[in-house]
């Protein structure tokens, strides 16, 4: 089980656009899981994002990979403070006195974060193309 510190679950806002999908998802499941592993009854493995590049045979690219390009464009490309990109990582307070204030988890302020995500690797980008194999 994940924890959020201090024994809390996490909680996790999804956008609009993945709130569509997991409900669709899960109006199709055959089993508990929205997301089940190799078999309906487990869930999804804690390698299983890992494994879809290598599985489309696309070297270099690696899960802390996905987090690093989220974090380089919420720093780069909007107005989102360190503490909300940083809270959407799930990243530890290191400083105890920072910590021990801090006890929101800025649940409303990641949402407005990942509804932003949402409509960027989407937008049109000019440049070079690059086409991976299959």
């Amino acid at each position: 089980m994940l924890t959020a510190g201090a024994g809390r679950e996490p909680r996790v806002p999804l956008s609009r656009r993945a709130l569509k999908t997991v409900k669709a998802l899960h109006d199709l499941r055959k089993g508990d899981f929205v997301f089940p592993g190799e078999k309906p009854d487990k869930p999804l493995s804690v390698m299983a994002l890992a494994m879809v590049p290598r599985h489309m045979k696309v070297d270099g690219v690696t899960v802390h990979g996905f987090r690093s390009a989220f974090r380089d464009w919420a720093a780069e490309c909007t107005n989102f403070t360190n503490e909300v990109c940083e809270a959407a990582l799930a990243h530890v307070i290191e400083n105890k006195a920072e910590a021990a204030y801090r006890r929101g988890d800025l649940f409303d302020k990641r949402r407005k974060l990942m509804e932003a995500w949402t409509t960027y690797p989407a937008m049109p980008k000019v440049g070079k193309v690059v086409a991976f194999r299959r």
